[in-house]
């Protein structure tokens, strides 16, 4: 009759290291509170309000943007142009995009410092970040542009946790509200929701109001923000995450309503989805994309029976 033997002190101590180990990681990555979401959707019907992120499947997947040297940061729809804008930050420039990722044009963009992010306000009108000096940069953008310059447009600089070095990477604009939603990367993750800039009225006085909603920032379960995107149809927020493989749809009030995930296997994806950093949604609902090195994306929803 063989004894029962107990297991050694050592192996207890490392399988109770193992397991601190793994909570700490999943906690890090905020991946039991995504889990639990993706449970409860299980049974939970979905919002006739919400986009359901769940639903697009990818159109175009990985596509070079041709003659690109520098990577590209951020991206916004220009309903006016039909065409989509990116900025580079190395040497700076904002980029023309057409609907299939193709370049039509190229800005110089002169004391810019560091542009992260790009959005569009109304007909040739556009926001720029510069996330080392944490600056809104107020541009105009005719047909025949060849270069902007930052001396020459209106400015402000928001001067909050300047001491991190994880700026401002996304921005989005509710055109009905006038707020201008500006995306903090991480250490801490938060969205500044910025109402006064850029000034549209000369003749009336200049206020800004900068205010954050906590218990919004505190509830998105994922590890970092890349870019933003408003859906003025819905009045919901889509926030995308590089570290997280995700995009998040929130509410008016700020709660996690769908997702879409950029990994593979998800959505139709062959491959995930490298270092995504700019989303932005046209008038049908289509979803781009774009990824370092370059890369582009379309997402769209099947058509409905």
């Amino acid at each position: 009759m063989r004894r029962f033997v107990r297991p050694k002190p050592l192996i207890l101590i490392l399988t109770g290291i193992a397991l601190i180990v793994l909570v700490a990681v999943g906690q890090y990555m905020r991946l039991f509170e995504r889990a639990w979401f993706n449970v409860s959707t299980l049974w939970q019907p979905l919002s006739s309000e919400s986009i359901g992120l769940a639903q697009y499947r990818v159109e175009v997947e990985a596509r070079v943007i041709e003659g690109l040297d520098d990577d590209v940061s951020a991206l916004t729809y220009d309903p006016v142009r039909k065409s989509l804008f990116t900025v580079t930050n190395k040497n700076s420039e904002m980029i023309e995009l057409s609907l299939d990722g193709r370049i039509i044009r190229r800005i110089a963009l002169i004391g810019f410092g560091d542009p992260e992010a790009v959005e569009f306000i109304s007909a040739d009108t556009y926001v720029i970040t510069d996330e080392s000096q944490q600056r809104l940069i107020k541009v105009h953008l005719e047909q025949d542009t060849a270069f902007l310059d930052a001396a020459d447009a209106e400015q402000m600089t928001l001067g909050v946790h300047m001491g991190s070095n994880k700026g401002f990477e996304g921005l989005a604009y509710d055109s009905v509200g006038k707020r201008l939603f500006v995306a903090k990367e991480r250490d801490p993750m938060l969205i500044y929701e910025v109402q006064g800039f850029p000034h549209y009225n000369p003749e009336k006085s200049y206020a800004v109001h900068v205010v954050n909603n906590p218990k919004r920032d505190a509830g998105m379960f994922v590890r970092d923000l890349s870019s933003l995107q408003y859906d003025e149809r819905s009045g919901h927020l889509l926030a995308l995450s590089d570290e997280s493989r995700l995009i998040l749809e929130l509410d008016v009030d700020g709660r996690p309503l769908s997702t879409l995930s950029l990994s593979r296997g998800r959505q139709g994806l062959q491959k995930s989805v490298p270092q995504a950093e700019g989303i932005a949604m046209d008038d049908d609902g289509n979803l781009y994309l774009v990824s370092e090195p370059n890369l582009f994306y379309v997402f769209k929803k099947p058509p409905q029976n």
